[in-house]
């Protein structure tokens, strides 16, 4: 068994016009740059994408592809501070569901374990709540949420094997592991690919039970020089 695939075009293959993407990252780190590049570039449409943030530099990762026209809608809990998001949302070329961050956080990791909905005391009396079923639950009003699945998962890690084992480094693991688990096709760019065994089981974060795709990508993020060594000094 062996997840590797020689490169991004062939790991990106089947995804179709009108489809969900979960993309990993928080800000910047940890988002799977390199993949979401060439899906910009693919001439893809009507996508769904769920991730964190709307993306911040134009050309690259999220920027890119909503740059390039391929997003109908973001779901995020950070849009702001995307100049290609903003243009493009005031032009209403895309749609927007705001999502709580520890919401959406916990959408997707209901997902992933199989959990269809949940409440939350999350956005109660705001405009978010709005027409939407709420319970009270010992004195307390919760809002009903509903778990979060996508054809496709995008995410970055530090180190994978053959079989799709996969660890992160330092603020890179972020979304990326709740979203590995689910997405339908899931699809990693890895910055380093290791023989099977080098990853200890107990070191293991993501089974390579959710990962379908591997493609090595060096220079990532968080970038060696940004973080620390197992050992615990700088490189």
């Amino acid at each position: 068994m062996d997840k590797q695939v020689k490169d991004i075009a062939e790991a990106l293959s089947g995804i179709a016009n009108g489809a969900s993407v979960l993309v990993g990252g928080f800000g910047a780190v940890g988002q799977p740059n390199a993949l979401l590049d060439a899906l910009g570039d693919s001439g893809l449409t009507d996508l769904t994408v769920i991730a964190n943030n709307a993306g911040f530099e134009p050309d690259i990762g999220l920027g890119r592809l909503i740059g390039k026209g391929c997003v109908r809608k973001m779901i995020c809990s950070f849009p702001r501070g995307s100049s290609t998001f903003d243009a493009a949302y005031k032009a209403g070329r895309i749609e927007l569901e705001v999502v709580p961050q520890g919401t959406l956080a916990e959408r997707i990791r209901a997902g992933g374990a199989g959990v269809p909905a949940f409440y939350t005391p999350a956005a109660v009396g705001t405009q978010l709540a709005e027409g939407r079923e709420t319970r009270v639950i010992d004195g307390r009003e919760y809002l009903l949420e509903y778990a979060l699945t996508a054809d496709i998962a995008l995410v970055e890690a530090w180190r994978a094997d053959r079989w799709g084992n996969l660890t992160y480094r330092g603020s890179g693991r972020n979304f990326n592991p709740i979203m590995a688990m689910a997405g339908r096709l899931t699809i990693v760019q890895a910055q380093h690919i290791v023989p099977l065994g080098a990853i200890r089981p107990d070191d293991v974060v993501t089974q390579g039970l959710f990962v379908n795709r591997v493609v090595h990508v060096p220079g990532g993020d968080p970038p060696v020089s940004r973080v620390a060594t197992a050992e615990g000094g700088a490189k």
